[in-house]
């Protein structure tokens, strides 16, 4: 199956706006290119994906996804996440995708399981599977196989509306829950969050790798090295 990941990415400067209480401009800029090379780079690593496909209006970020071989759309008209994703989709559906996997940006805890996991539960046709965010409110990823099965519905409520249509269209509807996939984001909160999960993640990877010079250690004393 021909699989498309398709990826919305505001400009740089206009991202992560709702941070603006914590961090400067430069260091919301940084983070929001730092996420979405995160996203771009996970992707990378799934040969399931066929294709991935980036729509935004800044050249920098489409200039940034061409690094990652990535098919890229300029975004024209009033701002609008919707709009955007059904050109995203119509594109890919034009070059053959069969199935698209719709991600945002901000997903620094994002994993390339979490993606095989999500194309694994849509590997029938007629299936739309999505991911909430963590307060079950947002979509957080959403695998359509095929293309156009149902409308997109972005916003307040987009996890709820996204099954409705599912359900109204007839099709499978399937829901994979990971902490990963949950996390965007968004506010203070979530950066806190964030903040504490790299803290566990780099504390686990410290004591394994204490652990590993020990035994290294106790394995030359036995051999007498």
């Amino acid at each position: 199956m021909r699989v498309w990941a398709i990826v919305p990415m505001k400009p740089f400067p206009k991202a992560k706006s709702r941070l603006s209480g914590v961090l400067t401009t430069e260091q919301r800029e940084a983070l929001a290119e730092r996420f979405f090379r995160h996203t771009l780079n996970i992707l990378s690593q799934v040969k399931e994906i066929t294709n991935i496909l980036v729509i935004s209006r800044d050249p920098q970020v489409l200039s940034l996804a061409r690094e990652y071989h990535a098919v890229t759309v300029q975004e024209s008209g009033a701002p609008e996440l919707n709009a955007a994703l059904m050109r995203a989709a119509q594109v890919a559906g034009l070059k053959g995708a069969e199935a698209i996997l719709i991600l945002p940006a901000d997903l620094p805890l994002l994993t390339a399981h979490d993606v095989r996991e999500i194309l694994h539960l849509g590997r029938y046709n007629q299936t739309v599977v999505l991911a909430p965010d963590r307060q079950g409110d947002g979509t957080n990823a959403m695998l359509v196989v095929p293309p156009g099965l149902i409308p997109f519905a972005y916003g307040s409520q987009s996890f709820q509306r996204h099954q409705e249509s599912a359900v109204q269209a007839g099709v499978t509807v399937k829901v994979y829950h990971s902490g990963s996939v949950a996390l965007d984001i968004d506010t203070p909160q979530d950066l806190m969050l964030l903040e504490r999960a790299e803290h566990v993640t780099n504390t686990a990877a410290a004591a394994d790798t204490a652990t590993a010079t020990e035994t290294t250690a106790e394995v030359e004393a036995v051999s007498g090295k």
